[in-house]
C-alpha cells in the first residue's frame, strides 16, 4: 500500500509538474501572441504612416503639377495673345500700305485724266484755231 501511496504521490507530483509546465507553456504562448500582435500593430502603424506620407507627397506633387499646368496655360494664352496682336498689327500695316497705294493710284489716275482732258482741250483748241485760220484765209 505504501507503494501505492508513493505512486499516487509521484503521480500527483507529475501531474503538478505537467500542470505547471502547461501553465508555463500557456503563459509563453500568450506572451508570444501578445508580442506578435504588438509587432503586427507596429507594422500596420508604420504602413499607415508610410501611406499617409505617400498621400501627402502625391497631394503636394499634384498641387505642383496643377500649378505648372496653370502656368503653362497662362504662358500659352499670353503667347496666343501676342501672336494675335502681332497679326493685328501686320494686318493694320497691310491695310495702311494698301490705302496709301490706292491713294497713290487714285492720284495717278486723276493726274492722267487731267492730262487727257488737257490734251483733248489742246487738240480741240488747235482744231478750232485751224478752222478759224482756214476761214480767215482767202480761198486760193
Amino acid at each position: 500500500m505504501r507503494d501505492r501511496e508513493e505512486q499516487s504521490v509521484k503521480e500527483a507530483k507529475r501531474m503538478e509538474k505537467r500542470t505547471a509546465e502547461e501553465a508555463g507553456q500557456l503563459a509563453k504562448e500568450q506572451a508570444r501572441k501578445k508580442v506578435d500582435v504588438a509587432r503586427e500593430q507596429a507594422i500596420e502603424k508604420e504602413q499607415s504612416v508610410k501611406e499617409a506620407k505617400r498621400m501627402e507627397k502625391r497631394t503636394a506633387e499634384e498641387a505642383g503639377q496643377l500649378a505648372k499646368e496653370q502656368a503653362r496655360k497662362k504662358v500659352d494664352v499670353a503667347r496666343e495673345h501676342a501672336i494675335e496682336k502681332e497679326q493685328s498689327v501686320k494686318e493694320a500695316e497691310r491695310m495702311e500700305k494698301r490705302t496709301a497705294e490706292e491713294a497713290g493710284q487714285l492720284a495717278k489716275e486723276q493726274a492722267r485724266k487731267k492730262a487727257d482732258v488737257a490734251r483733248e482741250q489742246a487738240i480741240a483748241e488747235a482744231q478750232k484755231a485751224r478752222k478759224l485760220k482756214a476761214k480767215k484765209q482767202p480761198p486760193e
